[in-house]
């Protein structure tokens, strides 16, 4: 298995690729993914707008991803605008066989960090038919919606969404930012097969969604896996845990979500290939009885 402070330059060579270890998890009881994966946010330009400050060494970490094993990939068509999705197809398309693409609808975007919820049914559907242009696909593995439009019942947003999917156009259908209510509703009107909130060794609001979705079999995806507070403090819990391992605080706090849940699929993103290979490595990572529970008492 892959550990913690293994340098990268042979994991072409490895019998597994290093994100392999952090186990498989079936999305929709039918899409085998390696429950690390990686958020495509990060390779647009300053406030998730525009092109990258370095579009080649963007389309490098894409190309490095099926090389280091990670198979489930997530994107928006408002990350860019369209910028994350366009250069997921430049880099990878045709995609291997086993890789999972993941996007969302459901924002307009006026502006560099500006975020407007819209969940109107015909701009929904005119934004899946951009993501399929954009991604160069027929159909998107998982299509999510991004936020619950305040101004729009979610019925009517989920309702599109579901016809689309008889239309064959997605394959399963996702939530973002919701709460154990708001996911129950959705269930109403369609299959959820995943929901993904803000979740992270600091920052555990999110706990009861989590919970609802490891009881269901939902798979949760945690956006801002990463954050670690005060807790990579000197002398704190998790500094003293990444020196005994030789890893990163950043790597045992994804080492902590890969066993928190088995429903647990992290997301970490990143521009630079460099940083990418630091986050795989956390995969391999394994947390001790007594170090997972310091962890998870610690906030």
């Amino acid at each position: 298995m892959w550990k913690a402070g293994t340098a990268l330059t042979s994991v072409n060579s490895a019998p597994e690729s290093p994100a392999s270890a952090s186990g498989t998890f079936l999305l929709g009881g039918d899409l085998p993914v390696h429950r690390l994966g990686f958020g495509a946010m990060r390779i647009t330009g300053q406030g998730v707008w525009g092109e990258p400050r370095d579009p080649q060494e963007a389309l490098r970490v894409l190309r490095r991803l099926p090389e280091l094993g990670v198979t489930f990939i997530d994107t928006a068509d408002s990350y860019g605008p369209d910028v994350s999705e366009r250069l997921i197809k430049q880099a990878l398309h045709p995609y291997p066989a086993d890789v999972v693409i993941a996007t969302k609808g459901g924002f307009t975007r006026p502006g560099p960090d500006v975020w407007v919820e819209n969940g109107r049914p015909e701009y929904l559907r005119g934004q899946l038919e951009r993501s399929l242009v954009n991604l160069g696909v027929e159909r998107v593995d998982l299509y999510q919606l991004h936020r619950v439009d305040p101004a729009v019942p979610v019925e009517e947003s989920l309702g599109e969404l579901t016809r689309l999917q008889q239309e064959g156009k997605i394959r399963h259908l996702g939530l973002s930012e919701v709460s154990v209510a708001q996911i129950e509703q959705a269930r109403a009107v369609a299959e959820i097969v995943s929901v993904q909130n803000r979740y992270n060794l600091a920052d555990r609001a999110s706990e009861d969604v989590l919970d609802y979705c490891e009881t269901h079999g939902i798979a949760f995806i945690p956006w801002f896996p990463i954050a670690t507070g005060t807790l990579a403090a000197p002398g704190g819990p998790l500094a003293r845990a990444s020196q005994a391992h030789g890893a990163t605080p950043s790597q045992l706090a994804l080492a902590w979500l890969l066993r928190r849940s088995p429903v647990m699929l992290p997301i970490p993103g990143t521009s630079t290939v460099s940083h990418l290979e630091e986050n795989v490595v956390a995969a391999g990572v394994e947390l001790t009885d007594e170090e997972f529970e310091t962890l998870t008492k610690a906030v």
